[in-house]
C-alpha cells in the first residue's frame, strides 16, 4: 500500500471513483480477443486430428523416448555408445511388445476359428435371461414400446474395421521406430540445444528444471505402472487358472496389457473374462467368478495401490485424468488413451515450473 501513499491523492481507484467504497472494478473483458483465442484453440485441434497419421507416432516417439531416457543414460555412464543405447532399447521394446503380441494372438486365432460354436454357447448359456427379457417386453408392450423380444445378437462387420483403427501401418511403424532410435540417440544435445535458445541465466535453470522433471516423472510413470500392470496380469492369469480357463497365460497378458489403457482397458477385460468364462465354464457361477475376482483387483489398484505409489509424486487430479483421457481418444483412438496420462503430467510440469503458483499469486 506504499506506492498509494505516495501517488496523486486526486488520483483514485476506479470502483471509487463511483463512490463504492472498497469495490474494485471489473477488469476489461474484450470478447475479440477471446473470440480469437477460441478460433486458435478450434485450428490447433482441427491440425492435430487432421494429421493424425504423422503426429500420433512421432509424439508417441517422444513421450516413450523421454520415459526410456535414463535407461539409455545408464547404459551410456557404463561405457555402451548412446546411439548403440539406444538401438538396443528399442529393439527391447518391440521384442516385449512381440511376445506380448504372441500370448494373445495364439488364443484370439483359435476362438476365431470357432466363433459361430461359441455363439451357440453363448446364446445358451443367456437362456438363463430369458424370464427377464420376456417380464421387459410385457413391460414395453404395455408402455407402448416394441418388442424386446426381438433382440438379435451383434453381427461380426466390425472386426475387420476394429483391426484395421488398432493396427498402425507400415509407414506409421517405422516412422516411430526411427524416430525412437533418433530421440533417445539425441536426446542429451536436445536437451542442451533447447536450453541454450533462452539467453537468461534464470530462464535456462528454469528449462533444465523442467526437462529433468518430465524425464524424472515420466520415467517413475513407465517404471511404475508397468510393474503394477504386470502384478495385475499375473493376478487375473492366477484367477484364470484357478477357474480353469482355456488360455489363462493369454488372459492374464491380455490384461496387463489392456490396464495401460485407464479406464476403457480394464472394462475391455472384465467384458472378455465374462464372456470367456460364461462359455468355457459349465455353470455360471464358475463362469463369473474370474471376472467378479479381475473386479476386485482392478478396485483395490485403482483405489489404494496406484494413488498410494504414483499418488506421491504426481497430484492427478481424477477429472482432468478423466478429460484428458476423452479427449485423447476421440482424437487419436487406443494409442491416444495411452497416451493420455504422460501428456497430462507433462502438462502439469510444465505448469508447475514455467507459471509456479508464487509468480500468480495477487501482491497485497
Amino acid at each position: 500500500m506504499a506506492l498509494l501513499s505516495q501517488t496523486d491523492p486526486d488520483r483514485r481507484p476506479s470502483g471509487r471513483a463511483n463512490g463504492d467504497d472498497g469495490a474494485v472494478a471489473a477488469p476489461n473483458v474484450d470478447p475479440r480477443g477471446i473470440a480469437q483465442i477460441g478460433l486458435f484453440i478450434l485450428a490447433v485441434v482441427a491440425a492435430v486430428y487432421v494429421s493424425k497419421a504423422l503426429l500420433l507416432p512421432v509424439v508417441s516417439a517422444f513421450v516413450l523416448g523421454t520415459m526410456l531416457a535414463p535407461v539409455a543414460s545408464f547404459m551410456e555412464r557404463r561405457r555402451i555408445p548412446r546411439p548403440l543405447a539406444a538401438i538396443i532399447i528399442v529393439f527391447a521394446v518391440f521384442g516385449a511388445f512381440l511376445l506380448l503380441v504372441g500370448l494373445i494372438s495364439a488364443p484370439l486365432l483359435e476362438w476365431t476359428t470357432r466363433l459361430p460354436e461359441l455363439i451357440g454357447i453363448l446364446k445358451q448359456r443367456a437362456a438363463i435371461f430369458d424370464r427377464p427379457l420376456a417380464l421387459l417386453n410385457e413391460v414395453r408392450t404395455y408402455l407402448g414400446g416394441g418388442d424386446a423380444s426381438s433382440l438379435e445378437w451383434p453381427k461380426i462387420e466390425w472386426v475387420q474395421p476394429t483391426l484395421e483403427f488398432l493396427s498402425p501401418t507400415f509407414v506409421e511403424l517405422l516412422l516411430f521406430a526411427a524416430t525412437l532410435v533418433l530421440f533417445i540417440a539425441g536426446w542429451t544435445e536436445s536437451r542442451r540445444t533447447v536450453i541454450l535458445t533462452s539467453s537468461g541465466r534464470e530462464q535456462r535453470l528454469r528449462i533444465l528444471r523442467t526437462l529433468n522433471a518430465i524425464e524424472r516423472n515420466l520415467g517413475t510413470y513407465l517404471q511404475t505402472v508397468t510393474l503394477i500392470n504386470v502384478g495385475v496380469g499375473v493376478l487375473a492369469g492366477l484367477a484364470c487358472a484357478l477357474a480353469r480357463m482355456p488360455d489363462p497365460v493369454g488372459l492374464g497378458a491380455l490384461a496387463a496389457t489392456l490396464n495401460f489403457i485407464p479406464i476403457i482397458g480394464p472394462v475391455a477385460t472384465f467384458v472378455v473374462l465374462l464372456t470367456v468364462g460364461v462359455i468355457s465354464q459349465p455353470y455360471l457361477a464358475a463362469g463369473l467368478a474370474p471376472a467378479l475376482i479381475f473386479a476386485l483387483i482392478i478396485f483395490l489398484e485403482g483405489h489404494f495401490v496406484t494413488p498410494a505409489i504414483i499418488g506421491r509424486q504426481l497430484e492427478l487430479n481424477a477429472l482432468a485424468v478423466f478429460l484428458s483421457l476423452a479427449f485423447w481418444t476421440w482424437m487419436w483412438g487406443p494409442i491416444g488413451a495411452f497416451l493420455s496420462s504422460p501428456l497430462l503430467i507433462v502438462a502439469l510440469i510444465i505448469r508447475e515450473h514455467l507459471w509456479p503458483e508464487h509468480d500468480a499469486a495477487v501482491p497485497e
